[in-house]
């Protein structure tokens, strides 16, 4: 069979399905525009951008005409390829960015696949959640439906759909909603384990302090330190926990970009700021910074490592795209407290495989924190339960790669 994979950033959410594919003797090439590392058996074919978006077009336009630029870019090099005689019998793609619009138009008879990783709502998601930042502007729900037609233009020309949670499989409609097959894209269960060795070395202002599980580690992790991911919240719960905890000690993995939502408003002094720095600032002169560590972003092992000496996990997020780091920390067998949001409790069923919080409310997660750092034989109840629980229903080997094997077979069958 051949298998045509889709995704600005391939490999992403493809990864191990890909790598499987093509160790059952399927032809796999992938179409991506960043550059990518090689993987062995799959081809890598690389579109450019030709055209740039108009400064004339209007703003609830401007998402849209991107995802045209790049899916008339992709379908460019889709012409190329069927030129060299490669006719896919099988296109698997993530459409976010726009690259699948016009596949079909070059291999009509290609089965078409989509990962369906979010769809927008202007009500009961991500939007207006949080009223801190403000309400959503009038014209908020006419951008957002927008926004949402990329994946509306997929929907009539899709034969299935994927996505990692049910709960993100709820937020698509009908009829395709009924067309998705929930498949998480896969935990190394078997890597990320519980490790009673692992330690971990943070900077403090004696030098490297080396840190183990005999040590009381308090850890947070976001790809960048942002609202989306709670981490105002986080930091308003500090003060307490560390007064409380006059031991422990705060790991924060993240860098300071912005992954999701909003860019934060400038410094007092004018200046650009970063969300780190904003809610830092807000609480800094109330805790114990030298126990306190902010790690930026790390490499994967070392994330691992931090994750192993964890004594307790913090997870926060807006009803959102699930974070991997989650089930991660479940896998390394972390006693975890989580944010009460939709996609969450898919994974941490309260008092079983983690406790949830109101993500608004940082005195009662700080309360939670303190408490379970008191109680080491509930750590380890609800740690082993949530590793079983992972293992159970998130472990690439055993159930997510078969699961996205056969939904590919099927896709080709049907």
């Amino acid at each position: 069979m051949n298998i045509l994979f889709v995704h600005q950033n391939f490999p992403a959410q493809f990864k191990h399905l890909a790598s499987a594919l093509v160790h059952q003797n399927h032809r796999v090439v992938a179409l991506h525009i960043n550059a990518c590392p090689s993987m062995p058996g799959v081809a890598l074919v690389r579109y450019a951008l030709a055209g740039r978006p108009s400064p004339g077009t209007h703003r609830w336009m401007a998402d849209l005409e991107v995802k045209t630029l790049r899916g008339e870019a992709a379908w460019q090099a889709a012409i190329k390829l069927r030129e060299q005689g490669f006719v896919p019998d099988v296109i698997v793609a993530h459409p976010g960015w726009g690259e699948s619009l016009f596949l079909q138009h070059v291999w009509p008879q290609a089965r078409l696949g989509i990962y369906c990783e979010f769809f927008y709502l202007d009500k009961g998601a991500d939007t207006g959640f949080d009223p801190e930042f403000g309400a959503p502007g009038v014209e908020n729900a006419c951008r957002l439906q927008m926004k949402n037609a990329n994946y509306e233009l997929h929907f009539p020309r899709a034969h299935a759909g994927i996505a990692p949670t049910h709960w993100q499989a709820s937020l698509f409609p009908e009829p395709f909603a009924s067309r998705i097959t929930v498949i998480h894209d896969g935990i190394r269960t078997d890597q990320i384990k519980p490790d009673a060795c692992a330690s971990i070395r943070v900077q403090t202002t004696q030098g490297l302090v080396q840190l183990g599980q005999n040590d009381e580690v308090i850890t947070f992790v976001n790809r960048n330190l942002e609202p989306y991911r709670g981490y105002h919240q986080f930091m308003r719960a500090l003060p307490a926990i560390l007064k409380a905890r006059p031991q422990a000690r705060v790991v924060i993995i993240g860098g300071n970009e912005v992954s999701y939502g909003a860019a934060p408003p400038a410094g007092p002094d004018g200046k650009p700021q970063t969300w780190r720095e904003l809610f830092l600032n807000e609480v800094k002169d109330r805790m114990d910074l030298s126990r306190v560590h902010f790690v930026g972003k790390v490499p994967y092992a070392d994330f691992l490592r931090v994750l192993q000496v964890s004594t307790l996990h913090v997870y926060l997020t807006y009803p959102f795209v699930l974070s991997w780091s989650l089930l991660e920390a479940m896998s390394a067998g972390c006693a975890i407290v989580a944010s009460d949001t939709a996609p969450v409790r898919e994974a941490i069923r309260h008092g079983e495989t983690g406790q949830l919080v109101d993500f608004f409310d940082p005195a009662a997660l700080a309360q939670q924190v303190i408490d379970l750092c008191n109680e080491p034989a509930e750590r380890a109840r609800l740690g082993a339960q949530a590793r079983a629980f992972a293992v159970e229903h998130y472990d690439l080997e055993t159930r997510c790669l078969p699961g996205q094997i056969e939904w590919v077979e099927q896709l080709a069958d049907n």
